[in-house]
């Protein structure tokens, strides 16, 4: 491990591929770079301290460098233990970046990280998953009253604020990013879709056509992975609690059961629920051998893994493959449970994640501008910030839509013309 006063990362040495991998990213995240170029002119940013908790991946690297151009200090670590990429982070200490992570971080070394950025004092924190907001509220009070506002990534960190909120517990505002439309429409649907389908496959090489997969959770993410798996020529059944997301599953196509039921039947298994013990010991006992198991959801908590090594002798058997022998039936595990499109793959492609990243630098700008008006309190950004993200894109891509002509924009806004 390679130490300095402000980062840890695996090997420095390998800082000039992270730059290149760097370079590719920023050619696919055309509308976070022009807002790079206004953050640069601008300097909306100026001496703000930001910490973050997000993916250590070159499109983050990407978003902190377009921070420290709109004149923000920055300090960063992991959000998973699987998902930094090595290169990636030893790029941005060799930038100067507060940076701290790697691939296959101890439990320990997780949150010696996340206090290393608490201790930098951050007035805006980014988050995904919640745990730098939950550790600096139980760990760090004294820390509450110099933080002007947060930004959270994903689903499930969401979920857990609007908890806090709930009990009053939450101290300071922040802003649902994965709410955007330009987030979760675009980063959870396509970019999960394609990404857990890439992880699976580098883990185990299977081949998806003709292969029945069980997708538990149709939200989102969930839906761009059945979408992507039925493409790649399987056959989809989903699991769900929720009625109304059941019935869309049935009208999209896709088969309906509980999981006492898929699993009988299922030869991939994907969660993406948000929630814990999806897949349990009853499920495992039901499935056929050479079954692979993968979760998409945020942490290690849907797969019962703890059930399944009492169950059976756990070997890995490929790089991002760990396989369960209970009793002659194997069952496989992709990514140890943890996000398998991070932990075996490279995550979502830079284009999705150039929205996802719009939203979180407009969001800390939006944070910066408003401070003073805003009440601790889970908040959405408006509804014209999430359009400017889609105009960025549309314009990265070289595309060019309509607009409403005068008698059209007066007709939308009017109520006695009628019939």
């Amino acid at each position: 491990m390679d130490t300095g006063p402000h980062f840890e990362v695996k090997k420095l040495e390998l800082a000039e591929q992270g730059q290149r991998n760097i370079e590719l990213a920023e050619m696919e995240m055309g509308a976070l770079m022009k807002i790079r170029e206004r953050f640069a002119r601008e300097q909306p940013l100026k001496g703000v301290r930001v910490g973050m908790a997000l993916h250590l991946t070159k499109e983050t690297a990407v978003l902190v460098r377009t921070l420290r151009a709109g004149g923000a200090d920055v300090a960063i670590t992991g959000c998973n233990p699987l998902s930094a990429q090595d290169d990636v982070c030893a790029a941005l200490a060799k930038e100067g970046v507060k940076v701290w992570g790697y691939k296959g971080e101890t439990k320990e070394d997780y949150y010696r990280y996340l206090n290393q950025v608490i201790a930098f004092r951050p007035q805006i924190t980014i988050d995904d998953g919640c745990d730098l907001v939950t550790e600096i509220h139980t760990k760090h009070p004294d820390l509450l009253r110099d933080l002007w506002g947060g930004c959270e990534e994903t689903t499930t960190g969401v979920v857990r604020l609007k908890a806090m909120e709930q009990e009053q517990a939450l101290r300071y505002p922040i802003v649902a990013v994965n709410d955007n439309r330009t987030k979760h429409l675009m980063d959870n649907f396509y970019g999960t879709g394609q990404s857990t389908l890439d992880g699976i496959m580098r883990a185990s090489n299977i081949l998806f056509a003709g292969k029945t997969v069980v997708v538990a959770g149709y939200g989102s993410c969930g839906k761009g992975v059945a979408l992507r798996a039925r493409g790649m020529g399987s056959q989809v059944i989903v699991t769900e609690v929720d009625p109304f997301r059941a019935l869309q599953a049935v009208m999209d196509g896709h088969r309906v059961m509980p999981m006492t039921e898929a699993a009988r039947i299922g030869d991939i298994f994907i969660t993406v629920t948000g929630n814990k013990g999806i897949l349990r010991k009853e499920h495992f006992q039901a499935m056929k051998s050479g079954a692979i198991l993968a979760n998409s959801g945020h942490f290690d908590v849907e797969i019962d893994l703890k059930a399944l090594a009492t169950a059976g002798k756990k070997r890995q058997v490929r790089p991002s493959l760990d396989e369960y022998d209970l009793q002659g039936k194997k069952l496989f595990v992709a990514g140890e449970g943890r996000l398998v499109n991070l932990a075996a793959a490279e995550g979502h492609p830079s284009l999705v994640m150039s929205m996802s990243f719009c939203g979180q630098a407009l969001a800390v700008e939006y944070l910066v501008t408003h401070r003073a008006s805003l009440q601790p309190s889970v908040i959405s950004l408006p509804s014209s910030i999430d359009d400017a993200i889609s105009r960025l894109q549309l314009e990265a891509m070289g595309l060019n839509i309509d607009g409403l002509t005068a008698e059209q924009d007066a007709y939308a806004h009017a109520w006695k013309e009628g019939t």
